[in-house]
């Protein structure tokens, strides 16, 4: 009668497990390189200009910011350049369609790939919060960089350095050396 039983909760169990299927590898670098080679030439002979994501934020924060504050808005000069003479959306701009592009296109391809999963990546040393912080924190520090630059890193890097431009080479390099900085001091939490 005990072997019986435990053969019945042997097989309960082994039902409850999942086994989470194994993700597709990563595309050839080399190859999506080339991809995305052809994507920004694409972008200047359709569109006439490079890819870059800011501007598609700075068009969604003047959209936002004319909808509450319409004086505000148009007595400001960052907030004219978006909003132009009040008759057209700054949504309709074409950088905020790229970057809702990439959103889809990342999550169809992490979807089709197998890993798309709700999870926060860190190391050992670090908690889920804090992690989260350093996220926030970078990603602000970006977007107050990008300002400042005038353009992403996708805009800086991709663009402005298809068109050999001197200033997004400089902000290319200090990129890698800002990062190669800050990973000696943060290398912890990932160890």
């Amino acid at each position: 009668m005990e072997s019986v039983s435990k053969i019945v909760s042997d097989l309960f169990e082994k039902d409850q497990e999942f086994v989470e299927p194994k993700p597709k590898p990563y595309s050839d670098p080399y190859l999506v390189g080339i991809g995305l080679g052809l994507v920004l030439l694409a972008a200047f002979v359709i569109m006439g200009r490079g890819l870059g994501a800011s501007g598609a934020m700075s068009s969604i924060v003047a959209y936002g910011v004319n909808s509450l504050a319409p004086e505000h808005a148009s007595s400001n000069d960052f907030y004219k350049e978006y909003i132009g003479d009040g008759t057209t959306n700054p949504l309709k701009d074409w950088l905020v369609f790229e970057v809702l592009g990439v959103l889809a296109g990342g999550f169809i391809s992490g979807t089709l790939s197998g890993r798309i999963r709700v999870r926060v990546e860190k190391g050992n040393n670090i908690s889920k919060k804090k992690r989260l912080l350093f996220a926030f924190i970078g990603g602000s520090l970006m977007g107050f960089g990008a300002k400042l630059a005038r353009g992403c890193t996708s805009g800086q890097a991709l663009t402005g350095g298809a068109l050999l431009n001197f200033g997004s080479w400089i902000f290319m390099i200090m990129i890698f050396v800002g990062g190669y900085l800050f990973a000696y001091f943060l290398r912890r939490q990932w160890l």
